[in-house]
């Protein structure tokens, strides 16, 4: 079987499109995730076309053999982690910005487009793709579409849901179909532009998207409020929603945070307090906003400071590098939950008490302006004896997100990794719909096998 579709492929696509070498193989196995199954994929394919892609799925079809897309491969919860016997299918050479329509304010793309260098075009007209993922200086479009990434303007843009309109999608058997609009508004049938989002290629190949821009703002500005400790920080988060501000950003690091950040960034973060709640406001009305929020936060005991360009351009860098260079491993984990933002606060006490019952070490980023935190449990490197500690801390922070009215991942999918978390959040019958679903599009179950879904349990 392995041969057999091995030679159809280098039959079909040129030489330099299909790799069966074992460093290639092996560079294009894991994503960013945590590895909990280790399995190398048969053949790594290149497409650089929609027919490339349709000309694969057809073969894996005929052959049954699964296939795992992969974009720029940044995922952090293993859902372009190769599976057993699988082609892995690389979108990332299909990078064409195939139209900017600045009247209309969207564009049309391929999925290998780094965000950053879609903001970078559609910014000489103004605009700019709102969803902007830690990663989008090499993240794909066509990533951020399969996991529904959010990023750090999402508190006031929404996640790439709300972005994108309209998706060319190859179907498992290799049908090119075509989801969705050009116009903002539609109702028409069911919203299948809505169900690819997100679905982590369990469904289809997104091979294109029309995404949905926005203005550039007029102004903007950034305040950081240094706290003492970090629920008071987020105690801010609803002082500011009581002012009725919107901010475009409102990320909060505690203190653990700020001193990584400083050792790995040369930053003094943690000198200047207990806890950051940063702060971005934009628009024609962005002084007027940030003045409010300066008020607001500086009643409830934060050192309070408007940060000029440079400086804050910095201060948003430093967010970015928040979670740290390192990937998880055994000695260090990082979840993705988000929780209505009225229990922000609490689940942050709760993810306190958590490590400190369990022994181990903590640090807090969060999205505060969604209530989408990414915590961090970690053991010092060697201390094996604490990894069963290190693993209850993390198990219980989903358990108590979950009882506070959250969800299991805010923005990184479930991916690989999550997938035995899915149960605690939704129901069986909830989840045999979803199997449902995925077995209309996929009878065969060929895409990304074993990821986002569980398998059925059997009486």
């Amino acid at each position: 079987m392995t041969d057999s579709i091995i030679s159809a492929l280098q039959a079909t696509l040129p030489a330099e499109q299909v790799s069966v070498r074992e460093d290639v193989l092996a560079a294009h196995a894991l994503d960013q995730g945590p590895v909990t199954d280790h399995k190398m994929p048969i053949a790594v394919v290149w497409a650089q076309s929609v027919e490339d892609v349709q000309s694969v799925m057809k073969l894996a079809h005929t052959h049954s053999v699964p296939v795992v897309c992969r974009g720029a491969g940044t995922g952090v919860s293993g859902g372009a982690h190769a599976t057993t016997g699988c082609l892995v299918l690389s979108l990332e050479r299909m990078d064409r910005i195939l139209e900017i329509h600045p009247e209309d304010e969207i564009a049309r793309v391929e999925p290998g487009v780094v965000n950053a260098d879609l903001n970078t075009a559609v910014a000489e007209y103004g605009l700019m793709y709102a969803p902007d993922p830690a990663s989008y200086k090499i993240s794909t479009i066509g990533g951020n579409v399969a996991t529904n990434a959010g990023g750090l303007r999402c508190a006031k843009y929404g996640v790439t849901r709300e972005s994108v309109l309209a998706l060319d999608v190859v179907l498992a058997d290799g049908t090119l179909i075509r989801t969705g609009r050009r116009s903002f508004k539609g109702v028409a049938g069911y919203d299948l532009t809505g169900l690819f989002v997100g679905s982590e290629g369990t469904l289809g190949v997104v091979v294109g998207a029309t995404v949905r821009l926005r203005y550039l703002p007029a102004d903007v500005q950034t305040i950081a409020a240094f706290f003492p400790e970090v629920t008071t920080a987020a105690a801010g988060v609803l002082a500011v929603g009581k002012a009725r501000v919107q901010p475009a950003i409102m990320e909060l690091l505690d203190g653990n945070t700020l001193v990584q950040l400083d050792a790995e960034q040369g930053s003094d973060l943690r000198q200047r307090g207990g806890a950051l709640l940063l702060i971005q406001t934009d628009g024609f009305a962005a002084e007027t906003e940030a003045k409010i929020v300066r008020q607001v936060l500086g009643d409830l005991g934060a050192t309070v400071t408007a940060e000029v360009s440079e400086e804050a351009v910095r201060l948003v860098e430093l967010r970015r590098h928040s979670r740290g260079a390192e990937m998880d491993d055994v000695f260090r984990v990082g979840e993705d939950v988000a929780v209505p933002r009225s229990q922000l606060v609490h689940y942050i006490a709760e993810l306190e008490r958590i490590a400190a019952d369990h022994e181990v070490g903590l640090k807090v980023v969060a999205h505060a302006g969604d209530g989408n935190l990414h915590p961090t449990f970690w053991v010092t490197a060697g201390e094996t004896e604490k990894i069963p500690l290190l693993n209850a801390a993390l198990d219980e922070s989903i358990e108590v997100g979950l009882a506070l009215g959250g969800t299991i991942t805010g923005e990184h999918g479930v991916g690989q990794y999550k997938v035995r978390w899915l149960p605690l959040e939704q129901r069986e019958e909830v989840l045999e719909l979803q199997r449902g679903i995925k077995a209309l599009f996929d009878p065969k179950g060929l895409l990304n096998p074993g990821k986002a879904l569980p398998e059925r349990i059997e009486a």
